[in-house]
């Protein structure tokens, strides 16, 4: 029995070899393999050691966003004049009427302008500390009248005739024709040898631009005689329009 079985599974195992029953792997030459190559790309920036590079940095001026007091005063001076904080209109000043202004803390430049002319000052301004301006002085100095204005400056007696110089003044912010009536008191001896008073009196006039002054002679003349005495020359009226 035994023998049986061991020549049967003789018979099946030849059976097998010469009929090629057992497979092989079979490579498929239909396949094609692709290579792909990846270059790296280099991201790095390398460090430069110039020392000789410069560089430019732009300083940023940092708002605190607080504001203190400032108070722009005329004083006496009699004229309503606009005022400007740093060429930005902050109202208009009067006379014996400052103006109260509450602006940003850091450096300010305050000006008021009497016609043409304008005056200038710096003031840093704080938080919770008062900074006062005052323009008196300098208006006083430098544009010295607040208002149109006429005056005498010299005047020359010559016999029957007295040459009066007037200056006109105009420090509005519009042009001016004005007009000056100017007397002159005086005595004289006349034809009956008796000392006589009399008054002299003219009309001197000019076109004048805003912020100038022009000056202009005006001949007074006296009544005929000798011997004459002259009162100083005085404006008794102004006209402007």
């Amino acid at each position: 029995m035994k023998n049986t079985r061991l020549i049967l599974l003789i018979a099946i195992i030849g059976c097998i070899l010469v009929t090629g029953c057992v497979g092989q792997i079979k490579h498929d030459t239909n396949v094609t393999t692709t290579i792909i190559t990846v270059s790296p790309t280099n991201t790095f920036v390398p460090f430069s050691n110039d020392t000789n590079r410069s560089y430019s940095v732009t300083p940023t001026e940092v708002k605190s966003g607080l504001k203190g007091p400032l108070r722009v005063s005329i004083g006496g001076w009699d004229a309503d004049l606009p005022v400007f904080i740093d060429n930005t209109s902050a109202g208009k000043v009067t006379k014996d009427t400052p103006l109260d202004l509450m602006v940003d803390e850091g450096l300010h430049t305050i000006r008021v302008c009497a016609g043409r002319i304008c005056l200038e000052e710096n003031a840093t301004v704080k938080f919770a500390k008062q900074n006062f301006i005052s323009f008196e002085e300098r208006l006083i100095q430098e544009v010295e009248f607040p208002k149109p204005f006429a005056r005498i400056i010299g005047y020359n007696p010559s016999g029957d005739t007295i040459t009066v110089n007037v200056e006109f003044i105009n420090p509005s912010e519009k042009d001016l024709y004005m007009t000056a009536d100017v007397k002159c008191a005086y005595t004289y001896i006349d034809s009956r040898n008796d000392r006589t008073g009399s008054m002299a009196q003219g009309m001197a006039n000019a076109e004048v631009r805003s912020g100038e002054r022009v000056r202009e002679n005006v001949d007074l003349s006296l009544a005929y005689g000798y011997s004459y005495v002259y009162a100083i020359p005085v404006i008794s009226g102004i006209t402007i329009r």
